[in-house]
């Protein structure tokens, strides 16, 4: 497995004894619980109209990824919200 730096620093802070792992209490555990709940809530449902061509360019890379298509598009979609993709004009 390939580590970015940050996490070889805190990997190689562990396995020194710089770095020990501690037990979160009940109120971390019930906070990590309920984020990582609503971190995967998909409430809200939309259509929307796609070219032909697009559709199975989509469907295409999906496979590839061996992922749903809906899931790719509602990750495309929330990496561009997050400002992980951008456009290419701006």
């Amino acid at each position: 497995m390939k580590y970015d730096k940050e996490e070889k620093d805190i990997l190689d802070a562990y396995e020194s004894g710089k770095m020990k792992l501690s037990t979160p209490s009940k109120k971390e555990i019930e906070s990590i619980k309920a984020i990582a709940k609503s971190t995967f809530k998909k409430d809200k449902r939309i259509t929307i109209r796609l070219y032909e061509h697009d559709y199975k360019g989509i469907q295409k890379k999906a496979m590839k990824m061996g992922i749903p298509y809906q899931t790719l598009i509602s990750g495309i979609i929330h990496r561009y919200i997050e400002g992980e993709l951008v456009s290419k004009n701006g």
